[in-house]
C-alpha cells in the first residue's frame, strides 16, 4: 500500500486507517464519522486528499488538444478559472471526473481521481503526444472545508480569501509555491491547496492548531459529498453511464453542445448526443428513505407494484437531515420527484421517494 505525506501525522491524531485506491487513508478519527460530519458543516474540517493525481498539461496548442478529449469550453476558459469535465470514452461512458484549471495560455493543472489516476496518465499520455505532461507526484493536497474556512484562510494564506468559487492563484507559503483553489467536494465554501509535499504537515499542523478545524476522514467526505449531490466515480459513474444517465448534462458546456459555437469534436459525442436524443434508459436520482433504516449500495430498487427499476449506488446517514439518503440509478419512467419507490432490504420493501439533490442546499462562496 502506498502512503500519504501526512500518514505520520493521521496516526499521531488517532486516525482508523483502511486502504483505499491502494493507499492507506484515514476513514475516521477518535471523534468519529458523524461528529467530523457535523463539524464540517458547522465549522471547517481538514480533509488530505493527497492520494489523488495532479498533472501539468503544456504545449503550443493545448487548449485545443483537451478540447478534443474533454466536454468543457476550455478556450473561453480565463487563467485561474477552474471547470468541472468528464473524460469520456469513445461510447460515451465516463473514464473519469476531474478538475481542470487553466494557469495560462499553455497550461493546465488537473486532479483526477486516485482510483483512476493510472490509466488516466497512460490515456493522456497516449492522446497528447507532443505535449508535456507532468505527474506532480512531490506534491501534497489538501482540502479545508466549512462556513468557517474563508475567515481560518484569512490568517494562513490571505490571499485565498477573495478567490470565489472554482477559481485559483498562485501564491507562497514557507517560501515555496503553493496552488490554492476555492473548490471542494463537500458542498461547503472552502479550498484545496497543492503544496510540496515536504511542507504538508507544518501547514496542517499550523490549520490544526486554529480550534476551529479539526480533522475528517474519508467516512465524512462521503456522506457530505453524498448530502451536496456530488458523484463518486465507480459508483454514480463508470465506463457504462453516460452524461445522460448519470444527470451530468450540464457539465457539457455551452459551447460544446450539439447548438454551440463549437460543438461536439470531444470523444463520445455523437454517442453522447444519440443518448441525448432517445433519453437514455437510465437515471441518476435521489432518494430519501422513510424511517431510520439504511438502504445499501447494489440494493434493488423496485416500482410500486414491486417490479425492479434500478439500483442503489450509493447511501448513507443523512447527518445534517437525520434521516437516511441514496443515490440511484432507475428506469428514466421513474425519475420525476415525489415519486414512490422502494428498495429491497434483505428480502423487506423499505419505501423510498425520489427527490431533487442536492440533499443538502449548497453554500459555495460566488463573492
Amino acid at each position: 500500500m502506498l502512503t500519504v505525506p501526512l500518514d505520520a501525522l493521521h496516526r499521531e491524531l488517532g486516525a482508523r486507517m483502511v486502504p483505499f485506491a491502494g493507499y492507506e487513508m484515514p476513514v475516521q478519527y477518535s471523534d468519529g464519522i458523524i461528529a467530523e460530519h457535523q463539524h464540517t458543516r458547522a465549522a471547517a474540517g481538514l480533509f488530505d486528499v493527497s492520494h489523488m493525481g495532479q498533472l501539468r498539461i503544456s504545449g503550443s496548442g493545448v487548449t485545443e488538444a483537451l478540447e478534443a478529449l474533454l466536454p468543457v469550453d476550455l478556450v473561453g476558459l480565463s487563467d485561474n478559472a477552474q471547470v468541472y469535465a468528464l473524460l469520456t470514452n469513445d461510447a460515451g461512458g465516463v473514464r473519469d471526473d476531474l478538475i481542470v484549471t487553466r494557469w495560462d495560455a499553455d497550461s493546465f493543472f488537473l486532479v483526477i481521481n486516485a482510483a483512476c489516476k493510472e490509466t488516466d496518465i497512460a490515456y493522456l499520455r497516449e492522446r497528447l503526444q507532443g505535449f508535456e505532461l507532468e505527474v506532480m507526484e512531490d506534491r501534497a493536497l489538501l482540502a479545508l472545508q466549512g462556513p468557517q474556512a474563508r475567515e481560518v484562510m484569512a490568517d494562513v494564506l490571505p490571499v485565498a480569501t477573495d478567490l470565489p468559487f472554482m477559481n485559483g492563484c498562485h501564491t507562497e507559503y514557507d517560501g515555496e509555491p503553493v496552488y490554492v483553489t476555492c473548490s471542494g467536494y463537500t458542498g461547503e465554501d472552502g479550498f484545496e491547496v497543492s503544496l510540496p509535499a515536504d511542507r504538508a504537515e507544518a501547514f496542517a499542523r499550523l490549520l490544526l492548531a486554529d480550534q476551529r478545524v479539526k480533522p475528517v476522514g474519508l467516512g465524512a467526505r462521503d456522506s457530505l459529498r453524498l448530502e451536496a449531490g456530488l458523484c463518486l466515480y465507480g459508483h454514480e459513474l463508470t465506463d457504462q453511464i453516460t452524461p445522460v444517465e448519470a444527470a451530468l448534462m450540464w457539465s457539457i458546456s455551452k459551447a460544446r453542445r450539439r447548438d454551440g459555437v463549437r460543438p461536439g469534436g470531444f470523444v463520445g459525442a455523437e454517442a453522447i448526443f444519440a443518448r441525448q436524443d432517445d433519453g437514455g434508459d437510465l437515471r441518476r436520482v435521489g432518494l430519501m428513505v422513510a424511517g431510520k433504516r439504511p438502504v445499501r449500495e447494489g440494493q434493488t430498487v423496485m416500482s410500486s407494484s414491486g417490479d425492479p427499476v434500478g439500483v442503489v449506488t450509493s447511501a448513507c446517514m443523512g447527518v445534517t437531515l437525520g434521516a437516511p439518503i441514496a443515490m440511484a440509478l432507475v428506469d428514466a419512467a421513474h425519475k420525476e420527484p415525489g415519486t414512490s419507490l422502494a428498495v429491497d432490504v434483505r428480502g423487506k420493501s423499505l419505501p423510498v421517494t425520489v427527490t431533487r439533490m442536492p440533499f443538502v442546499p449548497q453554500r459555495y462562496f460566488r463573492g
